[in-house]
């Protein structure tokens, strides 16, 4: 009866800690289908011709950026911190059986990851801004320069290659190893460890969110693959020589780009 018992709970923090992450994905992801709140504004070219432009910066349109980055990172890196959640999880009903607080560590868990990815979004926004005051965007939110877009994907597939790479990924890739060495007690101690983690996995995935800025930081599709990538990466029994292999492919990308346009 325990075990049965034991079983149902565990069932139960599955669906209710997957079906939590699906659904904050899910809204994420129809934010950024509706455009994220960046209106286009009317340029009149004469003649009845209108040319859609992005609105020039300020303080607002920055916080209206820094809220896409935010949430672009929520629906692109969430999903793959679902197997240390789950493990996050079962802590915290452990610690309720003892008369902690269930649920707790595990938000404060995901908020302290989360934390990790909106500073990153606004370090990504202030990057944004300064191209863009520099001629240096195009109008699809990507480089203007191809030159320099080559040269983020060969940095990007040298990196995937790197020791801190392997080191970063290798924690994402093991999330008990991680909770068993880096966990700490209480509820600072999930929102402490959630901030550790989520240094792991920038460690792991910021030169690949450098990737935005050569595809379009709005092109969804681009945006999509580099989840896809992220997922891979972190979470299948191949992700690690995948790793590697996209390493080499970005590599060769680039000096194509930078020799096309050479």
């Amino acid at each position: 009866m325990t075990a049965d018992w034991f079983f149902a709970a565990l069932r139960h923090d599955r669906a209710v800690v997957l079906g939590s992450l699906a659904l904050v994905v899910a809204l994420a992801w129809a934010w950024l289908l509706v455009g994220a709140g960046i209106g286009m504004e009317e340029m009149d070219m004469g003649g009845g011709q209108l040319m859609l432009m992005l609105p020039e910066w300020s303080l607002g349109y920055g916080l209206v950026v820094f809220a896409m980055w935010a949430v672009m990172m929520v629906a692109m890196m969430l999903p793959s911190t679902a197997p240390v959640t789950l493990l996050v999880a079962n802590i915290a009903r452990q610690r309720a059986a003892k008369g902690g607080a269930f649920g707790a560590g595990t938000a404060l868990f995901v908020l302290g990851y989360l934390a990790v990815w909106v500073g990153f979004a606004a370090v990504a926004t202030t990057l944004q801004w300064g191209l863009d005051e520099a001629g240096l965007m195009s109008d699809t939110m990507g480089l203007a320069n191809q030159v320099g877009a080559g040269i983020v994907l060969m940095g990007a597939g040298i990196y995937q290659w790197t020791p801190l790479k392997e080191t970063c990924l290798r924690h994402c890739r093991s999330p008990l190893d991680f909770l068993l060495f880096h966990w700490r007690e209480g509820r600072l101690g999930a929102f402490l460890s959630g901030l550790g983690h989520g240094a792991f996995c920038l460690g792991c995935c910021w030169m690949l969110m450098a990737l935005l800025f050569v595809g379009g930081i709005m092109n969804l599709a681009w945006i999509a693959a580099i989840a896809l990538l992220v997922l891979i990466e972190k979470t299948l029994p191949w992700g690690g020589w995948m790793c590697r292999v996209i390493g080499v492919v970005l590599v060769l990308w680039g000096a194509v780009t930078v020799a096309v346009v050479a």
